[in-house]
């Protein structure tokens, strides 16, 4: 006959790690998996009403990371990440080199809210220091399209919004679901680096990035399917640095978000998708 005292304790320990498992999944991303309501958009300006953001607000700064087991080299390996100074990055990317070097001496690194509205903001920030001017009043006209203006498109790909209505359908379908590579390659002012050319090197310092943990509902979003079935997991930074191990092979890369994956370097493993934009401006 089983011991009734040993089967409830196993019985205990189930629920214990069954509960732990639900919670990582409730909080393991940078958003939230609810979809905003149907005509919202997430600060974007004079978007379609029946244009939807398939990522949701995160409405406070976590005060606790949930630990994503890590795959790859054993932390031990990870050699100290050198952050890029101003003087290492090539004066003719002065952008690039203003939005590392704000980071560098920013006094709140990691300010909380939305991955997307940070790393604009960051880009922003730079472009206007660098030029004098809004990013805005660079875009060239021939991003337009019958539908949407420059600015509109602009915000649209930056927030990889999902759409069925003719006006959405105009976006530019080789940059949708990309982020802020996608936008900013769109109007010209950086290279688009996929995933392969990103964990062989050839990210700069400063570049924005764009991943996803799910490949299928990455390709959801870029056909503009609107499904509540569809969990992006859709994550946006800033590339900082690579990290290397002590042969000097890439083994992971750090980054400037919101401060929800910043606490360790990101490793290959970590999303499905990668996309990465190195600056030209």
């Amino acid at each position: 006959m089983k011991n009734p005292i040993k089967t409830t304790k196993q019985t205990a320990y189930f629920s214990y790690w069954l509960c732990a498992l639900c919670l990582i999944s409730m909080y393991s991303s940078c958003s939230s998996t609810k979809d905003v309501d149907q005509g919202s958009v997430v600060y974007t300006d004079e978007v379609a009403n029946t244009v939807t953001v398939t990522q949701s607000e995160i409405p406070v700064r976590a005060t606790k990371t949930i630990a994503i087991p890590m795959t790859a080299q054993p932390v031990q390996k990870l050699t100290t990440p050198h952050i890029h100074t101003e003087e290492d990055l090539k004066p003719a990317f002065p952008v690039a080199q203003q939005i590392v070097k704000n980071y560098m001496y920013s006094s709140n690194k990691e300010p909380g809210g939305h991955c997307l509205t940070v790393s604009k903001t960051r880009i922003l920030n730079a472009y206007q220091q660098m030029h004098g001017h809004s990013i805005y009043r660079d875009l060239p006209e021939s991003m337009a399209t019958k539908y949407y203006t420059p600015k509109e498109v602009f915000d649209n790909l930056y927030a990889s919004t999902s759409g069925t209505h003719r006006g959405w359908r105009t976006l530019p379908r080789k940059f949708r679901g990309r982020g802020n590579a996608g936008a900013i390659a769109s109007a010209g002012m950086g290279d688009l680096l996929n995933g392969k050319k990103i964990w062989s090197g050839q990210l700069r310092p400063g570049a924005p990035m764009q991943v996803w943990r799910d490949k299928n509902d990455y390709r959801a979003v870029v056909r503009g399917i609107s499904d509540p079935k569809i969990d992006p997991f859709g994550h946006s930074f800033i590339f900082l640095s690579y990290v290397r191990d002590a042969d000097d092979k890439i083994i992971g890369l750090k980054m400037a978000d919101q401060g929800y994956q910043s606490n360790r370097p990101l490793l290959p493993s970590d999303y499905a998708v990668w996309w990465g934009v190195n600056l030209k401006i």
